[in-house]
Parts: C-alpha cells; sequence; structure tokens
C-alpha cells in the first residue's frame, strides 16, 4: 500500500462486511469488490515541518488481503487532535462493523 498523503498510517482492523453494511455500500458505489473493511488511523503534521499530528479516522473498502484504494474511503473522521481520540473512536468502528451497524449505526448519521 503506497499513500503519498501521510507519513503516518496504521491499519486499525480488517473487519468481513456485514450483510446490511454491504447492501447500503452497494447502493452508494457502483461497483465493489469489496469484502472487509479495513479501519485506519491516519495522520498528518498539523503545520507544515511539525512533528506534532492530528489524526483522523478512515474506513476503506477492501478485499480480504487488506488491498484498497487510499483515495476512495467509505468515511473519514474529522481530524481529532489527540491520537488517543483516534483510538477509541477506531474501536467504536470495529465494533459497530462487527455488528454490521456502519451505515445503519454511523456513517448514514454522518452524511446527513
Amino acid at each position: 500500500m503506497y499513500n503519498p498523503y501521510y507519513r503516518e498510517f496504521y491499519q486499525k482492523a480488517l473487519v468481513p462486511i456485514g450483510f446490511k453494511d454491504r447492501i447500503a455500500h452497494l447502493e452508494l458505489n457502483v461497483s465493489t469488490h469489496s469484502t472487509h473493511w479495513l479501519i485506519a488511523l491516519e495522520g498528518q503534521p498539523s503545520s507544515p515541518g511539525s512533528e506534532y499530528y492530528h489524526w483522523k479516522v478512515s474506513i476503506y473498502p477492501s478485499d480480504e488481503e487488506g488491498s484498497f484504494i487510499y483515495n476512495h474511503p467509505a468515511y473519514c473522521s474529522p481530524m481529532l487532535e489527540c491520537f488517543n481520540s483516534a483510538v477509541d473512536l477506531a474501536r467504536s468502528f470495529e465494533t459497530y462493523s462487527k455488528n454490521d451497524e456502519i451505515y445503519s449505526e454511523y456513517i448514514q448519521k454522518k452524511i446527513s
């Protein structure tokens, strides 16, 4: 995986996409061969040259091996100033995903 925009990229989880999430994802995307969600923490410097990072949590559709397209996430959170907050949010997404509720419980609320 190559992501030219971030020096920091941490894959948190690779979780199978549940039936309800697969249907919702297919309704929003014309074609997809994704079988899993890849949940990741992505960091970027808060300002050019800074060693202080801001973080976001991204959810990418992927295959079972974790291959994904970095510029097409299903969801990206707002930037968070605290790494621990990003980790907590990623854990929440992992729980939503395991319960087949990524779209119904979180993404659709954020989109609307």
